[in-house]
């Protein structure tokens, strides 16, 4: 777990201050208390018949116990900011024993050189993280419109655009950091196709690989104006014996945003 440790100390140092916020704008279309407070548990606001995305959201922290217990006791001699990441960012199979992750021995192959040559993880290298650590690691925003959804992440990757006008998928997509996304409603829940994400973006900061065929559905369900019930599952034939996945509840975040972010040109780490 050490060499895990030392990567993630690596990409935190890098991401530093990546989700600064604009800070105490009190948004009026943002139901309140009586005491001024937002009511996050009132219903979730509706866009044309259906619920609305929009807003700040940041996918449930990991309590520092659970790194403890999984990661070992000196995880929080890092200077990391916990609530930067959760365990999903940091392995996608959390939970599971190595010889559990339904690896198929080219993949295998893949994540131990990832971790031999000490780059597990693209952000740390000022390189875009892709699905899904623009959901798992920071805040990023959501902005529904009629045709289309853009997210705004929090962690400098570029804007990625979920389009709900009734489009189909690129058969042979020319592969890219954040994809090609298609998205459609079933009942209350929004469910996204994505397919053509570049190979280079690595599915969390353990070096899990992917390949150019695997094809990701995300499912949301705006619970209330507060929560989102968010489900994500990746199949990849190529690499992983059976589909994988995760859920995980995304917390909204009042009267703020997210503001832009650039990682430094060039940027140097200290010799360790």
């Amino acid at each position: 777990m050490l060499r895990l440790a030392s990567a993630l100390g690596l990409l935190f140092a890098a991401v530093t201050c990546v989700d600064a916020q604009w800070l105490n704008h009190r948004d009026p279309r943002i139901p309140r208390t009586p005491d001024g407070k937002p009511n996050l548990s009132a219903p979730a606001p509706r866009l044309d018949g259906k619920p609305d995305l929009t807003g700040v959201w940041q996918a449930e922290r990991t309590p520092v116990e659970e790194f403890v217990r999984v990661l070992g006791p000196g995880f929080p001699e890092l200077q990391v900011d916990y609530n930067d990441v959760t365990k999903h960012f940091v392995n996608v199979f959390w939970g599971l024993k190595p010889e559990e992750e339904p690896l198929r021995p080219e993949a295998a192959a893949i994540l131990k050189q990832h971790r031999a040559s000490g780059r597990e993880f693209t952000n740390a290298y000022c390189l875009p993280g892709s699905l899904p650590a623009t959901i798992s690691l920071l805040a990023f925003k959501m902005i529904q419109a009629p045709g289309e959804i853009v997210v705004v992440p929090g962690n400098g990757d570029p804007l990625r655009q979920i389009y709900t006008d009734g489009r189909s998928l690129p058969k042979d997509p020319d592969p890219t950091w954040t994809g090609y996304s298609v998205g459609s409603w079933q009942g209350d829940t929004l469910v996204v196709e994505t397919v053509g994400i570049t190979t280079r973006a690595l599915l969390d900061a353990s070096g899990h690989p992917r390949s150019e065929g695997m094809r990701i559905t995300e499912r949301f369900r705006r619970r209330d104006f507060g929560h989102v019930d968010f489900e994500i599952s990746f199949d990849d034939p190529t690499y992983y014996t059976r589909p994988f996945g995760f859920k995980t509840t995304l917390l909204l975040l009042p009267d703020t945003d997210v503001l832009e972010y650039v990682c430094t040109e060039n940027q140097k780490l200290r010799a360790r």
